[in-house]
């Protein structure tokens, strides 16, 4: 799957449009990336973007380092780092997903009937549990260690099983597992089934902690560094937007019914009820991103031996192409 030229014209100038497949996982926390697509902010840029749905992150690391994947949004995981040490030229490039102070979109959840049963109550509880994350090796990974520290528990104290997003339901519903690292709208299509309720949001524990980024792929940022500006410059607008969307930690602002007619559309739940009731995930307007807990994750990383660090957080950012879309556009002004 590599970059390749439409061979329809743009109506603007009449250049070619250049084709970029990027890598999403469907949940909410992709929205700047499918705002982008529908409001034609890709499109201005020349560019037409193909999505490619992973249920893991860490499973878009491969397809980035060999070419498959030009851009991606999704969590920091040891893989990328193990990429890295090969020569791998994958690059985090700006905000994606952060659990800001009212935006936990991001929760430790458990079965309901253990809540119910009072056998789950608090994280002390979760010792001997089977708990799912999406994939070894990943930032949910390092935010389950922090959780289960607040209970005087370690990763050695539970089962970990490892299953994407999209079945984490039917696990919860079928009781294959006790406790979850799930992301909305998953979380709150569980608690509206009645199999699974949120025991903590990750803003609880370590707030603006960034759970996902943007990535740029192996081949891209280098040969094709205009494209790469101008699709930052998209997608930078598609964070605005949303950004826009945003009021007391729910898509409740003056944009959010465009952005959950966009998450119906392209997202992997399509119940509007369900976005309006979820949690949103916090974002930077600017696309900044969260030195410090990246650090955290990579010593996280290390500390369990899934990387030799060799190759550190600072060695992976490259916050170039954002600022440069942060100076063309101008200054975030929210709407009104």
């Amino acid at each position: 799957m590599k970059r390749v030229i439409l061979a329809c014209l743009l109506l603007s100038g009449g250049a070619p449009a250049e084709t970029l497949h990027v890598g999403t996982t469907g949940v909410v926390s992709d929205a700047p990336y499918f705002i982008a697509q529908a409001e034609g902010f890709f499109a201005a840029e020349g560019l037409d973007v193909q999505f490619v749905q992973f249920d893991s992150a860490a499973k878009m690391i491969a397809p980035l380092g060999n070419g498959d994947l030009d851009a991606a949004g999704g969590a920091t995981s040891a893989a990328l780092f193990n990429a890295a040490q090969r020569r791998v030229n994958i690059r985090i490039v700006g905000d994606k997903a952060r659990n800001s102070p009212g935006y936990g979109f991001q929760a430790i959840m458990a079965r309901k009937d253990l809540i119910d049963s009072g056998k789950i109550k608090t994280l002390a509880d979760l010792k001997g549990a089977k708990i799912a994350l999406s994939a070894k090796g990943n930032s949910e990974e390092f935010i389950l260690s922090v959780a289960l520290a607040k209970g005087g528990l370690t990763l050695k104290d539970i089962d970990e099983v490892y299953l994407g997003f999209p079945q984490h339901p039917p696990a919860f519903a079928n009781g294959a597992i006790d406790a979850s690292v799930t992301t909305e709208p998953t979380n709150s299509f569980m608690e509206k089934a009645g199999t699974a309720g949120k025991l903590a949001g990750v803003d609880s524990f370590y707030p603006n902690y960034q759970t996902a980024v943007s990535y740029l792929g192996a081949d891209f940022a280098r040969a094709h560094p205009e494209t790469a500006r101008r699709f930052m410059r998209a997608l930078l607008k598609g964070m605005r937007f949303y950004v826009d969307s945003l009021k007391d930690g729910r898509l409740a602002g003056p944009n959010a019914e465009r952005t959950i007619a966009i998450l119906i559309q392209y997202g992997q739940v399509k119940d509007a009820g369900v976005y309006r009731v979820s949690v949103a995930s916090g974002l930077n307007p600017n696309g900044e991103v969260n030195m410090e807990s990246l650090r955290a994750t990579w010593q996280f990383f290390r500390d369990t031996k899934q990387i030799d660090g060799s190759v550190t957080m600072d060695d992976l950012v490259d916050l170039s192409f954002l600022h440069a879309a942060v100076a063309e556009l101008g200054p975030y002004i929210p709407k009104q």
